[in-house]
């Protein structure tokens, strides 16, 4: 029964990483990733990933849509909780005053904790709901592409 629980789980988690990575996100696994691609010069929009429905339902697709737009981050990333544990912490510490939740998506400008989208405001929301607020987040803070 383990043995096929773990497939199973393999085979959720490894959609999951594609489907981020195929909308143009770069998948970050360790620390040392997370650091050199958090402290680059820029707007960079961190996706944490995870494996529960609303990630898969709101999350990631929203994350694909939301880039068709004249806005849009400098750098796109992701970091995937619950499986890269170390670069999930590391991505953290970066979002100082949020507490951790996932899925969801940090902005970042030059390093710095700009705003981020939580659960509780994906949770419930359709994916054109969170392309909006995402979109939103890009107007804000991103220069036009």
């Amino acid at each position: 029964m383990s043995m096929d629980y773990n497939f199973f789980m393999n085979d959720i988690v490894n959609k999951a990483r594609h489907e981020i990575v195929s909308a143009g996100y770069e998948e970050l696994k360790t620390p040392e990733e997370v650091t050199a691609a958090l402290e680059k010069k820029g707007t960079t929009l961190v996706m944490i990933n995870s494996v529960c429905g609303c990630a898969g339902g709101v999350a990631r697709p929203a994350a694909t849509h939301a880039l068709h737009y004249d806005k849009r981050p400098d750098h796109l990333v992701t970091v995937f909780a619950g499986q890269d544990k170390e670069a999930t912490e590391v991505a953290r510490n970066y979002f100082t005053d949020y507490p951790p939740s996932s899925p969801s998506f940090a902005l970042l400008k030059d390093g710095k904790i700009c705003t981020m989208i939580e659960r509780h405001q994906i949770e419930g929301f359709d994916p054109a709901t969170v392309v909006a607020k995402l979109q939103q987040t890009f107007d804000q803070f991103c220069e036009e592409m």
